[in-house]
């Protein structure tokens, strides 16, 4: 189904919001389901705060629920707030301040959002499924699999919060592949990346960030889900698994502080230039800066492991890294100082949140710099220290985001707000968050995550329980005054700030469907619209980036079916887990060992799961078929990125994420193995042949996807149909050959749950089993195409992108194949 850009539903329909692909409606849908997160993740924290009103608990919630409502609450907070509350401001930013006309690909985004949606839909209803996840949400092994965790969570609720996250993670990837590519290649003619706006700027290095914090992250959560749903062994053994879980959590964790406040930073960027009436003092050395941390976020994150057995000298190369990247934020906070200094300064609303937010995060800031440091760490770890300063630096960036809802207001609706609201907004909350986080300070003795605190502490703790409710009523004021503005507000102008420059202000608010009357281009030094007669010339790209004025399609249903579709899969796959620890016993009871319950297989989990196959197959089929024309951009900036396709770029930006995950995977193997002593590890194939073979299958593979390209190039129909068919015959092979492994060791009774060698070993090479079966999937339908349509003749592309995926799954092979057949 395809809706044309007259088709598109009017915005006071359901329809539209189902089948919307443009930037701005996504945008819109990002920002109201992260604002629900935030109130469904306000309210648990307002429930444990009233638990911790007096020593050892007011007995209003019990001890297990306190801990669904604690590690509920951090991940609502954490995923499934704070990083799409700033994709929301993203999507609807972002392309306006580049000149572009939505993003790259516009269904990718659409499907990001649904998955995200749905993500969190799952993680709900996990509190139905039992009980939820309580393990906290660092999710620290071994308390992160059921049989650590008796009578805390039962397996079905835990399962769907980890393939809650799982799903989160895949949304973040589609997202950051799309904003990256379109960031890179959709600038508008004459924008290079120093003049690119600071917001802009800000999101960049962000989803760089998310790009391969994330992979890691989703690579410790499919190990995880494998031990809770599959019953294997890699957070359950005393081999390691403590410190592996830390080593991929944090590599994620700590550049995840910086994805969430870079874009808290971009507003404060934007609403100081705004409201000060001057550009940013040292504007390229801020830019400097934060690619510096960007960068070396990656490389503190051991810092968080202080107290495990890592030795000294790491230990003080970490703390020396960690007070290293204190240094450019120094140069931030002056350049904003200078800034204000030199300026005329307006206190608005935004204004107001933007500043207030400075003042906290320095307070964080300077608070974390304690934590940095090795001796002190050992002190303040694991109290309420670590909780004040984490919500200073984290909530802070939600006073900047907070700041950009006022400030961008205006854009999004076409109304102006109660200023007089806006301020007493500032005041309610300025005073609730100092109010709830500075007393945790003053109550550092205290544990983190438990109820029962000394009673010299009881005070402290009771002043924070009363900042709880004042913050949660800052919010009722926040959405009041949003809600008086859309009802009654004045209208606002295209641009009601006087000093604001940056293009989403050059156009009408809120903007037309694809934002512009005329092409943006700064060729002249000025942002102009000019004419678009020019055809591009984008070294050899220029049929991709060819402008299509016939028609531009804004709608599609089938990024909703799609993120429907894994949500019913993963709800399915929750409860499976019955089944497998039944077939492990071999007796057909419950799963007694995993959580202390006598939880019965129950049969409506399996009938989802088939159900989930089902509508994937059908979705991605008809996605796949769906003619869909994305809004293109003939002239564009594009450096460094001029002689690559779009969709080619965001090829590559796809698996370099998928590089780390391997990585992360293969890199769980060494540690564990190296753990154990790397000649203690026992050789898991009964023979190397099969490994051997399967590596001559998948070279050959290689050669054959060569050749289709070679004969699609030619347009030769017959040649290019014959080497797919030949390559998805090696594909099918080398599953063969795979299976045939398998079937080998489960004669012998050797299944995945036998030893942590053997979980290693199943679940290394069935990841990488599960992406040739994604690129046989891939080959039927190109195969499909070919027959029914004589497709790729006139565009040999999509047959490149395809070879780019299959090269890299067979390269990943390379490295598998000496690791568990030749070591």
């Amino acid at each position: 189904m395809v809706v044309h850009v007259s088709d598109l539903p009017p915005m006071t329909t359901v329809k539209r919001w189902l089948v919307t692909t443009n930037h701005k409606d996504v945008g819109i849908l990002y920002l109201v389901t992260s604002l629900f997160f935030l109130l469904l993740g306000g309210v648990l924290a307002l429930l444990f705060r009233v638990q911790l009103w007096e020593a050892g608990g007011t007995g209003f919630l019990s001890g297990a629920e306190f801990n669904q409502a604690v590690s509920a609450h951090g991940l609502l907070m954490v995923f499934w707030f704070l990083s799409p509350i700033a994709t929301g401001f993203a999507n609807y930013v972002v392309p306006l301040q580049i000149g572009a006309k939505d993003l790259a690909f516009p269904r990718l985004n659409a499907m990001s959002y649904w998955f995200y949606l749905f993500s969190g839909i799952l993680f709900a209803i996990s509190f139905f499924q039992g009980r939820t996840f309580a393990g906290g949400w660092t999710m620290y092994a071994p308390l992160n699999v059921p049989m650590y965790t008796p009578a805390m969570e039962a397996t079905s609720g835990g399962n769907a919060t980890i393939l809650a996250l799982i799903i989160f993670v895949l949304s973040i990837t589609i997202g950051t592949v799309n904003f990256i590519t379109t960031i890179h290649r959709c600038r508008a003619e004459g924008l290079g990346l120093w003049n690119m706006p600071l917001f802009t700027w800000t999101w960049l290095l962000t989803v760089w960030m998310m790009l391969f914090a994330f992979a890691a992250l989703l690579a410790a959560l499919l190990l995880q889900a494998s031990d809770r749903i599959f019953l294997t062994q890699y957070m359950a053994t005393d081999q390691g698994s403590s410190l592996l879980w830390a080593h991929l959590f944090w590599f994620f964790g700590h550049p995840e502080v910086y994805i969430v406040f870079f874009p808290a930073l971009g507003v404060i960027f934007e609403t100081f230039q705004t409201f000060t009436g001057r550009r940013l003092v040292g504007r390229k050395w801020v830019i400097i800066a934060m690619v510096l941390v960007a960068v070396q976020s990656f490389l503190v994150w051991m810092h968080h492991m202080f107290l495990t057995t890592i030795n000294l000298e790491i230990k003080t190369l970490m703390m020396a890294t960690t007070i290293g990247i204190s240094l450019p934020f120094d140069l931030m906070v002056f350049a904003l100082i200078y800034t204000m200094v030199k300026g005329r300064v307006r206190l608005t609303t935004p204004f107001l949140f933007s500043l207030g937010a400075l003042v906290l995060f320095i307070l964080g800031g300077i608070t974390g710099v304690f934590l940095g440091a090795v001796v002190l760490d050992y002190e303040f770890r694991g109290t309420y220290w670590v909780v004040a300063h984490f919500h200073y630096v984290m909530v802070s960036g939600v006073t900047a985001l907070v700041g950009g809802l006022y400030y961008w207001w205006p854009k999004i609706t076409g109304k102006m707000y109660s200023e007089a609201l806006g301020k007493l907004n500032f005041a309610v909350y300025f005073v609730g968050f100092n109010l709830l986080y500075f007393p945790m300070f003053l109550a550092w003795e205290t544990p983190r995550r438990v109820f029962n605190f000394g009673e010299g502490m009881q005070i402290y703790h009771q002043l924070a329980t009363v900042g709880a409710f004042v913050l949660g009523a800052s919010f009722l004021i926040m959405f009041y005054t949003f809600a008086k503005s859309w009802v009654s507000g004045p209208v606002a102008p295209d641009n009601p700030w006087e000093f604001s420059r940056t293009a989403e202000w050059a156009t009408s608010s809120p903007p037309p469907l694809e934002n512009w009357e005329g092409r943006p281009s700064y060729a002249s030094g000025r942002l102009e619209f000019v004419e678009d007669s020019q055809a591009a010339t984008d070294g050899g790209v220029a049929a991709e980036e060819a402008v299509q004025e016939a028609h531009v399609d804004h709608a599609s249903i089938w990024p909703f079916g799609i993120g429907f579709g894994i949500f019913v899969f993963f709800l399915g796959v929750s409860g499976i887990t019955p089944y497998m620890v039944s077939f492990a016993e071999g007796t057909g009871t419950a799963p007694e060992a995993l959580d202390g319950t006598a939880a019965a297989p129950n049969i409506v989990y399996p009938v989802l799961t088939i159900l989930g196959v089902a509508i994937l197959g059908y979705t991605l089929f008809q996605y796949g078929r769906e003619e869909f024309v994305a809004p293109e951009m003939a002239i564009a900036e594009r450096w460094p990125f001029q002689g690559i396709g779009t969709t080619k770029m965001g090829v590559w930006v796809f698996l370099a994420s998928d590089v780390v995950v391997f990585g992360a995977v293969i890199g769980a193997f060494i540690f564990m193995r190296l753990h154990m002593g790397w000649g203690n590890w026992e050789t898991v194939p009964f023979a190397s042949w099969p490994g051997l073979l399967n590596t001559y299958i998948l070279l050959t593979s290689s050669f054959t996807v060569v050749l289709a390209l070679a004969f699609a190039e030619r347009q030769n129909k017959r040649g290019l149909l014959g080497a797919m068919s030949a390559t998805l015959l090696l594909g099918l092979s080398f599953m063969g050959v795979k299976a045939y492994e398998y079937s080998v060791k489960f004669a012998d009774g050797e299944y995945w749950w036998y030893g942590l060698e053997y979980s290693v070993y199943y679940v290394t090479t069935g990841l990488h089993a599960l992406h040739v079966l994604f690129g046989l999937l891939i080959a039927i339908f190109m195969i499909y195409r070919i027959t029914s349509i004589d497709a790729y003749l006139e565009d040999s592309r999509p047959v490149e992108f395809f070879g780019l995926y299959w090269h890299f799954v067979d390269i990943v092979w390379v490295f598998l194949f000496p690791l568990f057949y030749l070591m």
